[in-house]
């Protein structure tokens, strides 16, 4: 049984090795927080990536422990733990084949919920992510916008209710206007739903916006743990370059204007 006073996540001493050598985690030692969202923010190569599978155990740590609700990833049955966890990824990754209701209705199908239940959280959850059921449920992914496949691939992880939410930059290849309306729509589900949510970005604008707290990763390895107000007082190097471009980008909107 998860004990609900404590941490959601948590990694302790965690290390990732490729054939053993070649180390992509360096001893992490993280807690998300039931009911946050976390943002996983780094350059490309930093690890956040390695982190988010090492949650639902895509990967296995090499070296120390991943716990979800205070059990170790490698104590879950493993079918069970990934259906305990949403995952929404970039491009959504949706089945071509199926349906928009199809997609949405795998996991409760899974799970072996009724039919009419499965219904009924199929139209709930398209209509949370603004995609009317009688509009879009027959449409197959080919007949959807950019947009409108990352709203299908969120609501299919919501679609089981599961506790905790993995996000893999879900917005990052969607155009600006796009990024943004999904990003505000995200925030409102957020206040909504209070999900563990753990969310890889590199962009330093939507982290600060999106996030409850920021965790800073560089080469594998955690620099810090950030509210928003801490990472733009902190005078850590690691963070210096990340307020430097969103300042640049503020001055480059003003100029703008």
């Amino acid at each position: 049984m998860s004990d609900p006073s404590g941490p959601a996540i948590e990694f302790v001493n965690v290390h990732y090795r490729i054939d053993g050598k070649h180390s992509l985690i360096s001893n992490l030692n993280l807690s998300v927080l039931r009911g946050e969202a976390l943002m996983l923010l780094g350059r490309s190569g930093s690890g956040k990536t390695t982190t988010l599978k090492l949650i639902n155990r895509l990967l296995a740590p090499s070296e120390g422990e991943v716990r979800v609700d205070g059990r170790s990833t490698t104590e879950w049955d493993v079918i069970r733990l990934r259906r305990h966890i949403g995952y929404s990824i970039q491009e959504a990754g949706l089945f071509p084949h199926y349906t928009v209701q199809e997609n949405v209705a795998l996991v409760p199908k899974l799970e072996g919920w009724e039919p009419a239940r499965i219904s009924s959280r199929v139209q709930e959850v398209l209509q949370l992510v603004g995609l009317p059921f009688h509009q879009f449920s027959s449409r197959y992914p080919d007949q959807l916008s950019g947009g409108q496949r990352q709203r299908v691939g969120l609501a299919r992880a919501l679609a089981a209710d599961p506790p905790i939410l993995l996000m893999d930059e879900p917005f990052g290849a969607l155009d600006p206007m796009t990024r943004a309306e999904l990003q505000h729509e995200f925030m409102e589900l957020q206040k909504r739903l209070r999900k563990t949510v753990v969310f890889v970005t590199h962009d330093v604008a939507e982290a600060l916006m999106l996030g409850n707290r920021i965790a800073l990763m560089d080469s594998g390895a955690l620099k810090g743990i950030f509210t928003g107000a801490e990472f733009f007082r902190s005078s850590d190097t690691a963070v210096k370059p990340y307020i430097d471009a969103f300042q640049a980008m503020q001055q480059t909107l003003k100029a703008g204007d």
